[in-house]
């Protein structure tokens, strides 16, 4: 989660400089759930998710270097500099894309789910998305199938509270996400997406659910981002008072911090040295992202479908 956290803000920074342009969605604020959610996976297994996925890309296992590059449009990034921020993919590592359609990498998921069933591998697929893309067609339809077919697939809705920026009491007739599956038969529950132990136990429930043949699971996490939608939002549809208020009470990482203090399970001096070394790590990604070349012109021209 710290891994992540610092990600995230030196890519901050790397944008206000001018070196990640275009959109840029940050994860900070919810670590937990894409942390706990891959601690009930195994090897095989597949993620998808939408837009707001660097944070996906590095709890598969992603290389902190190979995102940031991608973000500054490198040749070392993922997707060879050209896919920028919402576009990666590593099949190596079981993540299926960042994808800009808001909803459409929830069809591709239970696509995913579909071929682990056809070839009876055991796998499940996790399928990420959105409050505000809760909404789309593609998700009904694709909850249909999924349950008609038994589909191995857990439906991540990761609501963070206001979407692109529209309180979710304003778009939603049904706020609670989880009973987003009821007309299918989809069993589903919520989930305190800013603790990563509720996370990875209904994590664990809901891959089980899904890897033994019973169908798709529906888990809504209750999160929040602290930053804007992207980092052009400045995000004055909420006061400050409420983003510190969710910083100083519910903060993943603060929380797992405080719990190791407090069993003695760590000392202060060994949290800091685990954060040294990551700020470290992430400062190195950043370099490389900043000196990298660019893509050679003749790219332009590979990897695309004629």
């Amino acid at each position: 989660m710290l891994e992540i956290r610092r990600f995230e803000e030196k890519a901050g920074q790397l944008y206000g400089m001018g070196l990640i342009g275009g959109f840029c969605h940050l994860y900070i604020g919810q670590e937990a759930v894409v942390v706990g959610m891959q601690a009930a996976l195994r090897e095989g297994d597949q993620v998808i998710t939408g837009y707001r996925d660097h944070g996906h890309m590095l709890a598969t296992g992603m290389d902190p270097k190979g995102v940031m590059a991608e973000l500054t449009g490198r040749r070392g990034g993922y997707s060879k500099g050209k896919g920028g921020s919402m576009h990666m993919f590593s099949t190596e590592k079981g993540f299926y894309g960042g994808h800009g359609i808001v909803g459409a990498q929830v069809s591709l998921g239970t696509g995913l789910a579909f071929a682990n069933r056809y070839r009876d591998n055991g796998n499940v697929s996790l399928t990420y998305f959105g409050d505000g893309a809760a909404n789309q067609g593609q998700v009904y339809e694709s909850f249909n199938m999924a349950e008609l077919w038994k589909l191995p697939v857990v439906f991540i809705i990761e609501n963070n509270k206001y979407a692109m920026g529209t309180a979710v009491n304003r778009a939603s007739a049904q706020t609670d996400f989880s009973k987003r599956g009821a007309s299918f038969n989809i069993p589903g529950e919520q989930v305190d997406g800013m603790d990563v132990r509720a996370v990875t136990a209904a994590g664990a429930r809901a891959v089980e659910f899904a890897r033994s043949g019973k169908g798709p699971y529906i888990l809504e996490m209750l999160t929040y981002r602290y930053r804007g939608h992207s980092m052009s939002d400045p995000a004055k549809y909420r006061s400050k008072e409420e983003v510190q208020k969710m910083r100083t009470e519910h903060d993943p990482i603060e929380q797992v911090r405080a719990r190791l203090l407090e069993k003695k399970w760590a000392s202060e001096d060994e949290l800091k040295a685990i954060d040294a070394e990551i700020r470290d790590r992430m400062n190195a990604a950043a370099d490389f992202a900043s000196a990298d070349p660019e893509p050679d012109v003749a790219e332009l021209y590979t990897d695309v479908l004629r």
